[in-house]
């Protein structure tokens, strides 16, 4: 282990050796404190109109617009943002944070796209990818990774950690990447950075299937969401600490922060539990949990992104997610003040 990662588990070990729950019982700690913050934010830029490559091309926000973004977080209080990542648009926001001088730093992000067709358990991909598609997604993920790798040293000041993919593991997902090749990527990686490397996936993979990989990573990326899988707002945090608790008991002793949890304030389907009052309820308690347990936890996401999901459905959820409406002006959570560092 190099000297910067090891330094950075060990300082993140020391400050969560000593948590206990909110009923006051000892517990052991998840104990991954990313830069210091304990609530951090997942950040892509794209607004009405824009949208990352879909076949024909992207639409990219531009250097000013991801500016504007930047210190609309910073005004906030976010210092910890999630990038999912290393193209164009992530270095232009490594850029700007420097160029400005920003009190940001970054979990960067390394996309990988389907190396397996999953088209027998992703409930939307319907055919099997080609083969050729799957070749040249091959390239595309090594071209990623060695973007990736440029990015994190280029910005090591800026930089924290690294993830590895995102939901490339679980088994409903579009872009499904073999374990194997995952934890081939994670050592490529390890071996040619100094920040510490994860991989981001959901809950339920890491507790199942998770041991090979965990015994690579630096920390565990997991990602919990009880609003989509139908859970009240009232269930919503027991059911979380549930997730962790799960995964804790499957790898345990293993670092981890919480890389994804959030609320949509719309969405069809979940008419009663999707909206602001519930979001800001969700905020709120999850802050909480997370200055009480040491531990980052990035909320899901920093601005409503209308390109995704059904482009004829303006209130399907995934357009939803963010703190902040599409226009850049605040939802309920954040038309007042709120903390988000340790006191």
């Amino acid at each position: 282990m190099n000297l910067l990662r090891g330094l950075l588990l060990v300082l993140v070990a020391v400050a969560g050796c000593s948590s206990e729950s909110p009923e006051g019982s000892a517990e052991q700690s998840t104990g991954d404190l990313l830069a210091g913050q304990v609530m951090a934010v997942s950040y892509s830029g794209f607004r009405e109109g824009q949208h990352p490559d879909r076949g024909a091309g992207a639409v990219n926000p531009g250097r000013d617009e991801i500016l504007e973004d930047l210190e609309i977080l910073v005004a906030h209080d976010f210092h910890l943002i999630r990038l999912y990542d290393s193209g164009e648009n992530s270095l232009a926001t490594l850029e700007l944070i420097r160029e400005h001088d920003l009190p940001v730093k970054v979990l960067l992000g390394m996309w990988l796209d389907a190396e397996f067709s999953n088209h027998e358990g992703c409930p939307w991909l319907l055919e099997p990818i080609p083969e050729e598609k799957l070749a040249a997604n091959t390239l595309r993920n090594v071209a990623e990774i060695a973007r990736g790798i440029d990015l994190a040293n280029r910005f090591s000041d800026l930089v924290i950690a690294v993830s590895v993919g995102n939901e490339a593991l679980v088994d409903w997902n579009d872009h499904m990447v073999p374990v194997d090749k995952v934890i081939g990527y994670v050592r490529q990686v390890k071996a040619s950075i100094e920040q510490p490397v994860t991989v981001a996936d959901n809950y339920v993979w890491w507790a199942r299937s998770g041991a090979a990989l965990a015994a690579e990573v630096d920390f565990l990326g997991v990602h919990i969401y009880p609003l989509w899988e139908h859970k009240t707002i009232d269930q919503a945090m027991a059911y979380s600490m549930d997730n962790i608790r799960q995964v804790q008991e499957a790898l345990p002793g293993k670092p981890l922060a919480i890389l994804e949890a959030g609320w949509a304030t719309a969405g069809r389907g979940f008419d009663e539990q999707a909206n602001e009052a519930n979001q800001k309820r969700h905020f709120r308690e999850l802050l909480d949990w997370a200055r009480s347990h040491n531990t980052t936890v990035f909320f899901f996401e920093a601005f409503d992104e209308p390109w995704k999901g059904d482009p004829n459905n303006p209130l399907d959820m995934e357009k939803h997610w963010g703190l902040f409406n599409a226009d850049r002006s605040p939802k309920q959570v954040f038309q007042e003040t709120i903390e988000t560092k340790t006191p």
